[in-house]
């Protein structure tokens, strides 16, 4: 079994309201997955059906080779977006209690929070009640209380809302390192950034339907426009210009570069792009020519509007 989670056809309705319309997800093992799509599209639906706080009106979910059965919710770790602690337990006693749900003996689980405090530097912590820390001093706990049973299956639902840019990377560290050992993760975020940087696959969910899912790198591949960002100086702009429009089509752009050189965006079309560079050279000098790669974020914005 190479994914560590399928979700075959599944369909989940309140009232008249479709909220998941037969999706379709697969999770490969070790990976981080992200789940995107706009506020109401059914993330939190699926996550909900995942985590068996609600079920499926049909369809599976598989876990790690077996239909999901309530077993499972010791192999899952999962931090919503609308953090659940109790406001006026102290920390400590709070995740003594958290941890024994998931099936930790008191002996482990004091090993294990011991391990964490350190870690994340909030030894002192231990007789505050959550209502004295700051958000983001609560986001800490949370995110220990997630993942001290060690889940096969991590789901992060905006885990870096309430989180300065310092603890941010920390979380995030952390995040990398549990993946390095093994844990899938799923991440829903809003943050595009951070999708780019820790994401190995993505599935988009729009209007309770799944519009895309695939490895990154292939659904970039899929949304590539053949267009390259151009400096280049030259004594002969008109001259440049002219070559230029003959085989490409171009547009204006702006780059952040130390020179006053013009800037455009090129299509190729059905050129290559040594052949754009010869025509560069040949009329002046580049100082800029890189592939117009689309980022997660325009993929989202393109999908979603045309829909």
């Amino acid at each position: 079994m190479n994914n560590i989670l399928e979700v075959n056809q599944v369909v989940k309705q309140y009232g008249d309201y479709t909220a998941l319309n037969h999706v379709s997800l697969s999770v490969p093992k070790g990976s981080i997955y992200g789940l995107l799509g706009p506020n109401g599209a059914g993330k939190t639906s699926l996550i909900r059906i995942i985590n068996q706080i609600t079920m499926p009106d049909s369809g599976e979910v598989i876990l790690d080779g077996e239909k999901l059965n309530p077993t499972h919710i010791q192999m899952i770790g999962y931090m919503p977006e609308e953090r659940g602690l109790y406001k006026t337990m102290k920390v400590g006693e709070q995740c003594l209690y958290l941890a024994q749900l998931k099936g930790l003996s008191k002996q482990e689980a004091k090993n294990q929070l011991k391990y964490w405090f350190e870690k994340l530097e909030i030894e002192g912590w231990w007789n505050k009640k959550i209502q004295e820390l700051s958000k983001g001093m609560a986001q800490k706990v949370q995110f220990i209380v997630t993942v001290l049973h060690k889940p096969k299956l991590l789901i992060l639902d905006e885990p870096f809302s309430g989180f300065d840019p310092v603890n941010a990377n920390l979380i995030k560290d952390e995040i990398m390192e549990l993946n390095k050992q093994g844990t899938s993760i799923i991440f829903s975020t809003h943050r595009m950034e951070s999708v780019e940087e820790m994401c190995d696959y993505i599935a988009l969910i729009h209007k309770s339907n799944k519009l895309i899912e695939g490895k990154l790198t292939d659904v970039k591949k899929q949304y590539r426009t053949n267009t390259y960002e151009v400096g280049v100086l030259s004594s002969n702009v008109e001259g440049l210009m002219y070559d230029l429009t003959q085989k490409f089509t171009l547009s204006q752009t702006d780059f952040k570069s130390l020179n006053d050189e013009l800037k455009l965006d090129i299509n190729l079309g059905d050129a290559t792009p040594n052949e754009l560079l010869n025509v560069l050279t040949q009329r002046g000098q580049v100082t800029h020519f890189v592939e117009k790669i689309p980022s997660v974020n325009d993929i989202f914005i393109k999908t979603v509007s045309e829909k």
